[in-house]
């Protein structure tokens, strides 16, 4: 095992519950925002934790990886459907990037050369 995913969890809601104790309008603000999309029930809250798994992981969010995939584990996913939403992460993370190179391309391209 790479990390105690369960004792990072449980040490990150302890980190954060401190935080809102010193801000709590902060805390309140995120946890409304969070709840926000389970109020239209347009997507199943299964769906919902395996959109966030896949932004998790393209945001680089331990937090959020160890939150949502507990999430979504209780909502029913499977090791398929989670392993189906990290190939969807890694191909958009790939498509970004292969955007971001034909920019960058374009801004190496923007001058001649002879430029400096």
């Amino acid at each position: 095992m790479i990390l105690d995913w369960d004792g990072y969890r449980q040490e990150l809601s302890k980190r954060i519950g401190d935080l809102g104790r010193l801000t709590p309008a902060t805390v309140r603000g995120y946890r409304e925002l969070s709840d926000a999309g389970s109020k239209t029930a347009h997507l199943d809250a299964k769906t919902r934790e395996l959109i966030a798994i896949a932004v998790g992981v393209t945001r680089q969010c331990d937090g959020c990886i160890t939150t949502h995939v507990e999430a979504a584990r209780k909502q029913g996913a499977t090791a398929e459907e989670v392993a189906e939403t990290l190939g969807v992460a890694i191909a958009i993370n790939a498509g970004a990037a292969l955007v971001y190179s034909a920019r960058a391309m374009d801004a190496f391209l923007s001058k001649p050369a002879s430029e400096p």
